[in-house]
Parts: C-alpha cells; structure tokens; sequence
C-alpha cells in the first residue's frame, strides 16, 4: 500500500462521515493518473460499498463545490445511478474543510474506463446516451442565454499562447534520454506553428452566436467513462464541471474516443439527438470545439511543462494524453 503525505489526515476526516466505520480500510491512489491536483483515496468496508474520498486541489472554491454536489444530487434523484452518491458528515456537510484542503466523500463507481480495449459502437452509444441524459437533467439548473463560454475560454488561451510566444519564450527540451514526455513535446512544438491564426479564424465566427446554456462536464473523455461490458456504469470526475453549451462535452468525448472517424461520429450524435436534440449549428459548432481544443491542448501541455513547470505523478501518462493530442493535429497537417 503506498503512502500518501494526507493520509493521516485523511483518517481524521473520515472520522466526520457515518457512512464510514473506524475498522474500514483506506488506501491512497495519489491522483490515480490525472492531472486536476485532487489527491484520491478508495475506503472499503464490512459494508461492502467502496468508497471515494477526494482532497481537492488547494484553490477549489467551496460554493463551487457545493455547487457541484447539488448537481450530483439532481441527477442521482432523477435515477442517474451513473453519478456518484455524495456522502454528508454528521453535521450534514458533503464540503468538509480540513487541513488546508477541501474534502469530500462519494461512491466508488464500479466499472473500468477500458473504452480503448474494447472500442465498440454499442459502448460509444452507450456513452453518448448517458451523457444526453445527464444533458437532459441538468438543463433546468442554471440556463442562461449567451455566447458559448467554450468559446471565450479557447480565445483566452490562444491569447495567452500568443503573448507567451511572443515574448521569445521557447520550451526548453533538456531532460534524460529516456523521458517519454520530451519526444512528444518536441512534436507539438514543430506543429504548433502557424496553427495560431486557424484556430483565431475558426473561433471568431462563434463569438456573436447565443445559445442556451446550462451546466456540463466540460472534462468528460474516456478515461472518465466506466463500463461493465457494453454499459455505462460510471461517469466520474466533475471537477470540470461549469454553465456552457452541452456542445463542449461532446467535442470532448468523442474527439478523446473516436477521433477524426466522420460515420463513427455522425452515429453518435443521432444517438445523443434522441433524447436531446441537436441542430445543425450544434453539430458544426461540436466539430470547431473539438478541433480547435486539440490544437491548443498542444500548447497547454507546453506551457503546464516548459513554462509553469508543473510536477506529474506519472510521466508516462501524461506522455500517453500529449501523442494522442500531438497524432491528431499531425494528422491535420499531412
């Protein structure tokens, strides 16, 4: 069992919840392969229900994740039993604070996010399916009208992309031979060029257009998609979670499961448009999210390593997320 610097607080905060015993067993999975910050820990019992318990990234907002946790709680309370079950301490608080952190307890979700062992087109359906009637739930909480905020958050980036590049800022690739990471990032750097002014011209004609918005994932890919054979048996992870247009989530699921397969893709969409209808400048608009999301996925990745020097628990998977970005976009450019 490895160990974790939190876990000793961990223990103190799963005093708070009724939902966990003294004798239950609780062990540390770092940040179980993502990048969000959040540290995880799987707690199980006499109970026999495996629990989540989540410290999140020190600059996570309270009411934010209290927000969240309603939104969880509508979909559980409309049947969803993808969505985790939050868990209340005795005082009734699912957004506990503790030691700098804030915390929280859920369901553990049982399935394996395996979508690439086993890429089947009942599962993509499945997928999309659960997603549209998670769309379907949340429609209610918090519409509002208004350009689509992925949109805005791309423009932001690629300003900031700019402003960096501009400054004579170059990623400096000096690293042990056997880094995994280097080989891609040296890749996406040569594709990154000229690819600045496509993504500015592929954006601009969505600033004006108002949509209907409500909240999304806005961070839904494979990895975050559990499955049982062909079923959906969770969709986990809802950090990302904001007010913006359904289409972010499914540019973001389908670019991460199927890439640039048109049949595969069109396929998916009439199946989420049966429960939630899309129109065509939905579909358009799906299509300039997801590509223009990629490329600067590219440079995200970029600055996250060369510029901000962020620390990653696990190398080789954040090699594994840029080369499938890095493929995409080279791809394009053959």
């Amino acid at each position: 069992m490895s160990v974790h610097p939190l876990d000793w607080v961990a223990r103190e905060v799963l005093r708070q919840f009724p939902a966990v015993s003294p004798s239950d067993r609780i062990q540390s999975l770092g940040n179980l392969g993502g990048f969000s910050g959040a540290s995880l820990w799987r707690v199980e019992g006499a109970s026999g229900r495996p629990l989540c318990l989540r410290a999140w990234p020190q600059d996570f907002s309270r009411d934010r994740l209290l927000w969240i946790h309603q939104l969880m709680q509508v979909a559980r309370h409309a049947g969803l039993d993808f969505v985790p079950e939050v868990f209340a301490t005795a005082q009734w608080i699912t957004a506990l604070e503790h030691s700098g952190r804030l915390w929280d307890l859920t369901a553990w979700m049982s399935g394996r996010a395996n979508f690439e062992e086993r890429p089947t087109p009942a599962r993509l359906h499945a997928a999309c399916t659960a997603l549209a009637r998670l769309h379907q739930t949340w429609s209610g909480q918090d519409p509002q009208i208004g350009p689509c905020p992925a949109v805005t958050r791309r423009l932001q980036q690629l300003r900031a992309w700019r402003s960096l590049i501009e400054s004579g800022w170059k990623p400096s690739f000096h690293s042990a031979d056997q880094d995994p990471v280097r080989p891609w990032a040296e890749r996406g750097w040569l594709i990154l060029h000229g690819q600045a002014d496509w993504v500015a011209r592929a954006l601009a004609a969505w600033t004006d257009k108002s949509f209907r918005l409500q909240p999304c994932l806005c961070d839904i890919w494979h990895d975050h998609v559990l499955f049982h054979g062909e079923t959906v048996t969770g969709l986990i992870d809802y950090g990302g979670v904001k007010v913006d247009h359904p289409a972010v989530d499914l540019a973001r699921l389908l670019g991460s499961m199927i890439g640039d397969d048109v049949i595969l893709r069109a396929n998916a969409l009439d199946v989420y448009a049966r429960l939630r209808p899309l129109t065509w400048e939905e579909r358009e608009l799906i299509t300039v999210l997801d590509e223009t999301g990629t490329i600067l996925g590219v440079a995200t990745w970029l600055k996250w390593l060369y510029e901000e020097r962020r620390p990653f628990e696990d190398p080789r998977a954040v090699s594994a997320r840029l080369a499938k970005l890095v493929a995409r976009v080279e791809k394009w450019k053959m």
